[in-house]
């Protein structure tokens, strides 16, 4: 063998070794995305199944509030019908806020706020919600770096080749920006 074809063997093989490493780099950014979202799922699932107990205990106390707890069950099961990623995320923002529909309605019934029961469903929400607010920053911090991966050269240049695009942050919906971009207002 000459010289020649050894140098452009070894420079065909070390360039297949290079988009074999790119790919895999991606693949593995690709997977931690997948398991930071599979976290959401766990906690989303506890989420779902705290619902259906907080709303029979607010259904005692604020029977006039039916159209509200029926919107909360209407998210609830789109959102643990939701199959892809989107739409878990436009589901689970959907039911963050009829959740947050509920905490305002619960402040006309201060018995039901003084009840043990509640107050204990009131605790777990608010633990879990916490808990998907850590899930959230981690997945959109797996997202960056997968996006990041596929942006950066030169895998760009294999990205699409290889099926890896740039993924969506579980972001807070357009619609909503505006309400917290407004500072909260306080009133004693």
């Amino acid at each position: 063998m000459s010289t020649g074809l050894i140098i452009v063997l070894v420079v065909v093989g070390v360039l297949v070794l290079w988009c074999v490493g790119i790919y895999n780099g991606l693949v593995s950014l690709r997977n931690n995305r997948e398991n930071a979202f599979a976290n959401i799922d766990v906690q989303l699932k506890q989420r779902y199944d705290l619902i259906p107990q907080l709303v029979a205990t607010v259904k005692g106390y604020a029977e006039h509030e039916k159209g509200l707890l029926e919107s909360i069950t209407q998210a609830r099961a789109a959102a643990m019908n939701a199959t892809t990623i989107n739409e878990k995320i436009a589901a689970d923002n959907a039911l963050s806020n009829a959740l947050a529909g509920l905490r305002v309605s619960v402040e006309a019934y201060p018995d039901l706020k003084a009840n043990q029961n509640f107050m204990q469903l009131q605790s777990e929400i608010a633990d879990i919600e916490n808990k998907l607010a850590a899930a959230r920053r981690f997945f959109n911090s797996a997202t960056k770096e997968l996006n990041n991966g596929v942006q950066r050269f030169p895998a760009v240049l294999f990205a699409n080749m290889f099926g890896f695009h740039t993924e969506p942050m579980f972001e807070v919906p357009a619609t909503e920006r505006a309400q917290y971009d407004k500072a909260p207002e306080i009133k004693f």
